[in-house]
């Protein structure tokens, strides 16, 4: 019987995942599948964390819900404790949802109403990136740069945000560029953006520090992020960073910014805040925007049902224990430079690999037809889904998304393992991975 649920290809149901158990997923295929992308960068410690499941045990038997306009809960309270108890950057305060879209527009409401507490109500527009992706409803897919998500709702998007190049350099810097001039003209644009909007208008500057599943793990040349900082600085406008996908350990450090020497004024969390065990996103929020707000109407003008959930909030609360306790920070730096390096070893020569890029355990491979031109596959190949389903027969899961380049053409796949991965299963992952591509890279000689 054909699935009446809503799949992501409609004309295949794809298999059922009937159990996980570390970076394994067992399927209804009767294969057993390395988890090498934890899903989409989620599930940080993979599946079955025994911590997790006795702590979402626990909870359950306490209570499942409570309505936020009356109650707040003891496991939300000592996640926040946790996650803001050195106050990370002057983040102070945490606000909880359940998915990375939804922090996505609960940051730019923060953002704007900052702002309108202060005085300064004409800030309404928002800068950011091409080829960036900040979530699936409507505001956060107008903050997004990725023009293939986009194009079906232009209509319906709105137009107060507006875009500019990210810092791309495989593609982007010119020859006769070294880094510092390429940083420099990509500085030179925002402000240029910012002066064509009006600096008094911008409400906020938002990007990922390690940009995610549309470009591919791409991380910004030196000097980049501080620029960008003193920039909204200079102009009063805040700095929201996204790291859904990059964040909460994936690339090393807790906090991705920690690798820029900057702080945000407000952070997207998701994906590894709660390891995928329960949905849940949030915001990580400075403390002089939070008293902006209490000295000002005193309430955040928004709120949803179910955030501050006590169950997705004991799950995450487990998660983050466990990531402190088992000092995962240093099994991701340890792995990831493994990763690093086996990837370099088996495909850095590959004829038609054009970048190898990423940072902890968030890793790209970007392809192209020609290595000196740069010039990508046609985007009717469709090699990264090629390179998925190479991957899947040999026992694989990765990530794969086209139109890297402009929404349409480009191609590359990602791989995040969870941080409990042990230096045995990378070399398997990698194995698995270089074989994937050749069989893909095979697949368009024989049609």
């Amino acid at each position: 019987m054909k699935s009446r649920l809503i799949q992501r290809n409609l004309r295949a149901d794809p298999p059922l995942a009937l159990r996980g158990e570390g970076i394994f997923i067992h399927d209804s295929n009767g294969r057993t599948i390395i988890d090498g992308s934890g899903g989409a960068a989620v599930a940080c410690l993979g599946h079955g964390h025994p911590r997790v499941l006795a702590a979402m045990r626990a909870q359950m038997e306490k209570i499942t819900y409570a309505h936020t306009s009356l109650y707040s809960c003891e496991s939300a309270e000592a996640l926040a404790d946790l996650v803001l108890a050195d106050q990370p950057g002057g983040l102070t305060h945490l606000y909880l949802c359940s998915s990375g879209s939804e922090a996505t527009e609960a940051a730019l409401k923060m953002a704007r109403q900052y702002h309108l507490e202060r005085g300064e109500p004409q800030r309404s527009r928002f800068i950011a990136r091409r080829q960036s992706y900040h979530g699936n409803t409507l505001g956060a897919l107008a903050a997004s740069g990725n023009a293939m998500r986009r194009a079906p709702y232009m209509p319906v998007l709105a137009d107060a945000f507006s875009h500019v190049s990210p810092c791309y350099a495989y593609r982007d810097r010119r020859d006769d560029e070294s880094e510092e001039d390429y940083v420099a003209r990509l500085v030179a644009e925002l402000e240029a953006e910012f002066q064509r909007l009006g600096p008094r208008n911008v409400a906020a500057f938002i990007a990922e520090p390690v940009v995610g599943a549309t470009l591919g793990c791409v991380t910004a040349l030196p000097g980049y992020f501080k620029a960008v900082r003193e920039i909204c600085d200079r102009y009063g406008a805040l700095l929201i960073l996204d790291e859904v996908m990059c964040g909460m350990g994936r690339t090393g450090t807790m906090h991705a910014w920690e690798q820029e020497g900057i702080t945000p004024d407000i952070q997207v969390v998701a994906k590894g805040l709660g390891g995928g065990y329960q949905p849940v996103g949030g915001i990580l929020i400075a403390g002089r925007v939070v008293a902006a707000i209490r000295d000002g109407s005193g309430a955040f003008m928004h709120g949803h049902t179910y955030q501050a959930h006590p169950m997705a909030a004991a799950a995450a609360l487990a998660v983050q224990q466990v990531i402190r306790e088992e000092k995962l920070l240093d099994s991701v730096k340890a792995m990831g430079a493994l990763l690093e390096r086996r990837l370099v070893e088996r495909l850095g020569n590959h004829r038609h690999v054009g970048d190898i890029r990423g940072r902890g355990l968030f890793w790209a491979v970007e392809f192209v037809a020609d290595r000196a031109s740069k010039a990508p596959f046609d985007p009717a190949l469709a090699l990264h889904d090629r390179v998925k389903a190479a991957a899947y027969e040999r026992g694989l899961a990765c990530y794969p998304m086209g139109g890297t380049i402009d929404g349409r053409r480009g191609n590359h796949v990602l791989l995040a393992p969870p941080y409990i991965v042990t230096p045995a299963q990378v070399e398997t992952i990698v194995e698995r991975f270089g074989d994937a591509v050749d069989a893909a890279m095979m697949t368009l000689s024989t049609g």
